[in-house]
């Protein structure tokens, strides 16, 4: 867990104001009961998750891919090759949606835009040295041009079918 008390606080302000403007369809199925906190969220949101990102292209028509994401700093970080489409999708059109369901355990949801993480910014070396850890050497070297990506949502709702489940899970694994 790589997050901060204030990390953790904006996060659970985002969830909090993201359910409260979401759909009664919604509200009713992401319940009180099945509502993750911000600090559920981050234990249950270790190592690398499976994430599917929605662009658009220029004609306005959607794409979705998946990429491998790490919540770190209560938020997503994910990388692509400079050469996908993804990559010019994200230049041109930095919206998307983003999204890790894990069967019907988990599901978080979430809408907002991405930016580059380049050198010299502030969590660059602690987000290159986590991905660098997980998979053992640098993601840089998977490529001439690998791009990663932070991920500042604007809206993201978080569920789980059975949280108390979940939970338990994560605490025995993590």
């Amino acid at each position: 867990m790589y997050e901060s008390d204030t990390e953790i606080a904006r996060l659970q302000a985002l969830l909090d104001s993201s359910h409260a403007r979401s759909t009664e369809h919604l509200r009713s199925i992401i319940d009180d009961d099945r509502r993750l906190t911000a600090r559920e969220l981050v234990t249950v949101l270790t190592g690398m998750k499976v994430l599917s990102v929605a662009t658009v292209t220029a004609r306005g028509e959607p794409r979705i891919s998946a990429v491998d994401g790490h919540f770190l700093h209560g938020t997503w970080s994910f990388g692509t090759s400079g050469t996908s489409a993804k990559a010019r999708h994200l230049q041109a059109r930095p919206q998307v949606s983003v999204a890790h369901v894990d069967n019907e355990d988990l599901g978080v949801f979430s809408h907002g835009r991405v930016e580059p993480l380049a050198a010299g910014d502030d969590d660059y070396d602690e987000t290159l040295a986590h991905w660098t850890r997980h998979y053992g050497g640098s993601p840089l070297e998977w490529g001439p041009d690998i791009r990663i990506y932070r991920y500042q949502p604007s809206w993201m709702v978080a569920y789980a079918a059975r949280r108390a489940d979940l939970l338990a899970a994560a605490t025995r694994n993590g």
